[in-house]
């Protein structure tokens, strides 16, 4: 780990002043190639999917562990829209003439060497090495053992790409042990590492927020919630509250808990219900809303802070949007909240008085996606207050320094 730490301090400061077309190139070079090795891909794939189902994973898991034909679509996407968005690193802000006559700027610079830990989602590594790359960072990658061959044959594409751009080598460079221990390691790692991003389950992220020596950018949990408003639309509350819910069990933006004025409770609540148990997902709810749904779990107070990640979703009745706001404000994750409704005042209230990374109106929660934002990927969500907050892109993995130009001032 000491000797990886090493070599990425070294290409980082290579990696300073490498052009943009180096960068794109290698970008571009490397979507190619995902492409005309999706056969190869996919076959490794398998490989740790067999694995998977072997040792019992979910099935929300194993979702996220294909690398379905959509999913690589979506890769090479990222790989061409990290391409075309403009470099940041070298850009200068303002300029201000102080009194003296001393020009003061920030100008963009990378953050440093990032290590990024993840699990069973193989696509991170593209994203991350991406993103890392395009923002002239140095990436460290530790992949969950249940993605191990998928990885390192994307790893390899990787090499391969920086090596066509004439990049350092260094520059990407993928953990190649399961151990732990080196997770340990590198997030104590503060004389080489500058930040960590981890994407994971929540015992790890737990932990490495206990342990971490090295700071970090993540969020913890993504407990995102959707209120329908008493002006909504029905067809589309009931359209976007089932889109949220079962797009996808096991992604961080997925909706977890539905909030419902009381007064189209009656209208929406059974033919969503209804279009639920078609899909299979266990409603857990609140007392006024098992009037209407009398078939339905009483939802425990756990139940309004959990993340479920798996085909749940809680459910409750409010009098106005004064008290879904107040039960946001004390279980959400400051991931990611919608509302749905056809009043302005509502929609700006609630998106002004929301403290999360994201806050939507007549959508569902499953756009917190660097892809969907536009950014071409993301490292993660972040639910940070300071430095990055939301899908964490090329800009989130930028800071600045202080560039100051005279003729020879001196200070009085």
């Amino acid at each position: 780990m000491q000797h990886l730490g090493q070599n990425a301090k070294q290409a980082a400061r290579q990696m300073r002043t490498v052009s943009s077309v180096q960068k794109n190139k290698a970008l571009r070079w490397l979507a190619d190639a995902i492409v005309e090795h999706t056969a190869l891909l996919q076959t490794e794939n398998a490989k740790d999917i067999a694995l998977a189902q072997q040792h019992g994973l979910t099935s929300a898991l194993i979702d996220r562990l294909t690398l379905s034909d959509k999913t690589i679509q979506t890769m090479v996407a990222g790989l061409y829209q990290i391409a075309q968005l403009d470099d940041p690193i070298g850009s200068l802000g303002p300029t201000r003439c102080l009194p003296n006559g001393i020009r003061i700027a920030k100008m963009t610079v990378p953050l440093g060497v990032i290590g990024i830990i993840y699990e069973s989602r193989p696509n991170v590594t593209i994203d991350a090495a991406a993103l890392c790359l395009k923002a002239g960072n140095v990436a460290i990658l530790r992949g969950g053992s249940e993605a191990f061959y998928t990885n390192q044959a994307l790893a390899q594409l990787i090499q391969k790409a920086l090596t066509y751009a004439e990049l350092p080598l260094h520059a990407v460079q993928l953990i190649p042990t399961t151990d732990r221990e080196a997770v340990s390691h590198l997030i104590q790692m503060t004389d080489t590492i500058d930040v960590i991003i981890p994407r994971g389950g929540k015992s790890l992220l737990e932990r490495l927020k206990k342990e971490a020596k090295v700071p970090l950018i993540m969020h913890l949990e993504g407990n995102c919630h959707m209120y329908i408003d008493k002006s909504a639309n029905p067809n589309m509350a009931i359209d976007l509250a089932f889109h949220a819910k079962t797009y996808r069990y096991g992604i961080c933006g997925a909706l977890e808990t539905l909030l419902i004025h009381q007064d189209i409770a009656e209208t929406v609540l059974p033919i969503l219900a209804e279009r639920f148990t078609q899909k299979g997902v266990e409603m857990r709810t609140c007392l006024r809303t098992q009037d209407i749904l009398p078939h339905t779990t009483l939802a425990t107070p756990e139940d309004w802070a959990t993340e479920y990640l798996a085909a749940i979703i809680a459910i409750r009745i409010v009098d106005n949007i004064h008290q879904a706001i107040e039960h946001i404000e004390q279980y959400s994750s400051g991931h990611t909240e919608s509302i749905i409704t056809e009043d302005r005042q509502a929609a700006y209230l609630f998106q002004q008085s929301i403290d999360s990374a994201g806050v939507y109106v007549n959508l569902p929660t499953i756009f917190a996606d660097g892809f969907e934002y536009g950014l071409g990927a993301e490292i993660g969500i972040s639910t940070n207050r300071l430095h990055a907050r939301g899908p964490v892109a090329v800009e989130g993995l930028t800071t600045y320094k202080w560039v100051l130009s005279g003729e020879g001032q001196h200070r009085e």
